[in-house]
């Protein structure tokens, strides 16, 4: 981060941020306090390790992070938004160019690992790599901007389930979400706008997901590729975020009613900082395990068992999907 960046998001905090008193009788300052915030954020390192360079009693550290994590979002909380104007049609127009007229965005699930939870079920929170997690739903635009999130829930609970009780899901069905003027498709198929999604999650009249299986037809497979291209977005999305902060790659001891806006705070971070020009080291995403081998971090994402697509694909999602692997075939 820029130090103008860091300025920037520091007065604009200010008038949010009560001056804290220490151990010491010493006011905290908003820019003390960011940073603070920032650098725990950023890290991963415990209230234990990370208070003695800035000067922060850990009574202080943990307000200090809730009041950086309030302050963001009333202050940013718009820059989590589907893109509107000028913005929607730019966004359109770079997915026309690869292959997915009115198409506006992907949408996954990460996990967020925690320490097994003590007031709560733990089975509840034991996901499918046997480890104990919160899930967050996430949707993301071609330039990684985080359009949004919704999280909250055990980490044994399924991609289909969290989206069924987002309000995304709600505004879908009620035809609010996506307000674009209907683009014509072949066979005279009609869409107002989907999002793309990996096979884990129902095909729909919104959502868009790969044919999957063996043995394709050229058409299918055509389309199939091209649809994990485009859906790579939501990865290379992840690889950013947890990247970058790598609070959240690491297993949250942390109260789980503050993980949730923890988590939305820094996503508005990451919005910010590539509206900003802050470019990414792709080394954050690379580590050295116990023997020496390089590997990739975990970025919490799981993989389908198996394709839902046969069990829930309705007429209009296969209406859809084949009206759009038809006219890649013409591009």
């Amino acid at each position: 981060m820029s130090p103008q960046v860091f300025r920037k998001i520091a007065k604009a905090f200010a008038p949010h941020l009560q001056r804290r008193v220490t151990f010491y009788r010493e006011p905290l300052q908003p820019d003390q306090i960011v940073a603070y915030a920032l650098y725990r954020w950023a890290t991963g390192e415990t209230y234990e390790s990370s208070t003695c360079n800035f000067g922060i009693g850990q009574a202080s550290s943990l307000v200090v992070v809730c009041d950086v994590t309030a302050a963001r979002l009333r202050v940013f909380g718009e820059k989590i938004a589907w893109p509107a104007g000028v913005c929607k049609l730019v966004v359109l127009r770079a997915f026309t160019r690869k292959w997915f007229p009115n198409y506006h965005n992907c949408i996954d699930c990460t996990h967020i690992y925690v320490d097994k939870p003590a007031n709560a079920p733990s089975e509840n929170y034991y996901n499918r790599k046997h480890r104990f997690s919160i899930v967050a739903q996430v949707v993301v635009d071609l330039d990684l901007h985080v359009l949004d999130v919704h999280m909250g829930y055990p980490g044994s609970c399924h991609d289909i389930r969290v989206l069924q009780l987002s309000s995304l899901s709600q505004r879908a069905e009620e035809g609010s979400l996506f307000l674009c003027p209907p683009v014509t498709l072949p066979f005279g198929v009609k869409t107002n706008g989907y999002v793309l999604a990996d096979n884990g999650y129902p095909p729909s009249e919104w959502m868009v997901v790969t044919y999957g299986g063996v043995n394709q037809r050229v058409d299918k497979e055509c389309f199939d590729n091209k649809q994990k291209v485009a859906r790579g977005v939501v990865e290379r999305a992840f690889d950013r975020l947890k990247g970058m902060w790598r609070l959240f790659l690491r297993t949250q001891k942390t109260n789980l009613d503050m993980l949730p806006p923890q988590f939305t705070a820094v996503c508005i971070l990451h919005t910010i900082l590539i509206d900003a020009g802050i470019s990414f080291d792709e080394n954050l995403v690379w580590e050295v395990d116990a023997n020496g081998v390089q590997r990739r971090v975990d970025l919490g994402i799981e993989e389908p068992l198996e394709p839902v697509t046969m069990i829930t694909l309705t007429r209009e999602a296969l209406t859809l999907r084949n009206a759009l692997a038809e006219r890649m075939k013409h591009d």
